[in-house]
């Protein structure tokens, strides 16, 4: 954990486009402070914004990504990197391939791994070999999840096979032909291998979102909520809509 907690800055903005370009600013600014910088990234459907605003970055005004270093939260069990689920082949598509990122400074659990328990050890000794994470990004499931650290995660617990909720195979089952071929299991980051990183952005966009982000930031901080954990950590940035905040008690929300 990042020292003493504080309160999560909220930032709201108009729709799910300009969180996604502000943020993607955030993550420019960070990666020209510091061009070594190691990212925590994460896949879905939310971040997809936030790439495309780097990717035309990296076009249109020169940002570097050769120093870099990512690790990616997940990675589904019995997926390799060449299936178009993985979330190695997502990152592929959307951020890897369009920037000056080389793959060998790209991180993913690997979904085919003979012994899961000793990759997540390996994975965890790979993030702390780079000095740990600089910043991480984040998005919310429906049910509080962050990375997949489903309801019940420990809050120090850390990388590691997890058996996925039926709400979450129901809520990824639009990425696959049926909701039969979702994975069950995945590796995930823990939710203290999340806590260490230096600063963390969450985004959640939607009013789908919008109990899940109360919940986090305005309910108990428990293991109910996997979310709401990050209000024990520093340097936590929520980057939300307006329809994903519109739960949220009007004194929480600092507009931008």
């Amino acid at each position: 954990m990042n020292g003493d907690p504080s309160s999560p800055a909220i930032l709201v903005f108009a729709d799910a486009q300009q969180v996604a370009q502000q943020v993607a600013q955030m993550i420019a600014e960070a990666i020209r402070a510091k061009p070594d910088i190691v990212l925590g990234l994460a896949t879905g459907a939310t971040p997809i914004g936030v790439y495309s605003e780097l990717v035309r970055l990296h076009r249109e005004s020169s940002l570097d990504f050769s120093r870099v270093r990512t690790f990616n939260l997940d990675e589904y069990i019995g997926l390799g990197p060449d299936h178009p689920q993985s979330y190695r082949a997502f990152m592929r598509q959307h951020l890897f391939d369009h920037v000056n990122l080389g793959p060998g400074r790209t991180h993913l659990p690997e979904g085919l791994t003979s012994d899961v328990a000793a990759h997540a050890r390996e994975y965890e000794a790979m993030i702390q070999a780079a000095g740990g994470i600089d910043l991480q990004l984040l998005g919310i499931g429906d049910n509080g999840h962050i990375a997949f650290n489903e309801p019940g995660s420990l809050p120090d617990s850390r990388t590691r096979q997890i058996e996925l909720t039926e709400a979450t195979i129901a809520a990824n089952a639009r990425f696959f032909a049926s909701p039969a071929e979702v994975p069950r299991h995945a590796i995930t980051m823990g939710i203290g291998t999340i806590l260490e990183a230096r600063r963390v952005i969450l985004m959640a966009t939607g009013q789908r979102k919008s109990q899940a982000v109360r919940r986090a930031l305005e309910g108990p901080v428990d293991v109910d909520s996997p979310a709401s954990q990050l209000r024990r950590a520093r340097n936590v940035i929520f980057a939300l809509d307006r329809a994903a905040a519109s739960q949220l008690s009007s004194h929480s929300i600092r507009t931008d």
